[in-house]
């Protein structure tokens, strides 16, 4: 059960802003002969709730936006938006991608993207992440039949 949450947390951690890598768990577990669609559930949901905190902080960060400690410029938060207009919510697939991915999910949030559609585009593309791990470690383990 603990490794279960060991899971979880470092799939939520992952997710947001914090440097965190939840694929090295996940294969860990996956090669003890741990349940395959569990370990790939809990994974992608961790991940993706993750995802909602930085949802979340995009969606209010702009209120902040004048102050000194403001992270991002004011060229910045520009091209994000113009990027995440030109290619939609679509991109959202995407946020799975260890670099820019978080800063979809938190573009997103500034963008005003319905939370209901969020789940599902970053859940589809999480998720499948978390399956091609999942297959790469049966590979490697010459597990393959596992799938079959």
């Amino acid at each position: 059960m603990i490794g279960y949450l060991i899971l979880f947390s470092s799939s939520f951690l992952a997710a947001t802003i914090l440097p965190f890598y939840s694929e090295v768990i996940l294969y860990a577990m996956l090669t003890q002969g741990d349940h395959i669609v569990l370990l790939v559930a809990i994974a992608s949901l961790g991940n993706t709730l993750g995802s909602v905190v930085n949802w979340y902080l995009g969606k209010f960060i702009l209120r902040f936006k004048g102050k000194r400690w403001f992270y991002f410029k004011d060229q910045q938060i520009e091209r994000m938006q113009y990027w995440f207009q030109r290619y939609g919510q679509w991109c959202l697939l995407f946020a799975w991608l260890p670099i820019g991915g978080d800063a979809l999910t938190l573009v997103a949030g500034i963008m005003k993207v319905r939370l209901s559609i969020f789940l599902i585009l970053v859940g589809i593309g999480k998720s499948v992440r978390y399956i091609a791990v999942a297959y790469f470690a049966y590979i490697s383990q010459g597990m393959i039949t596992h799938w079959l």
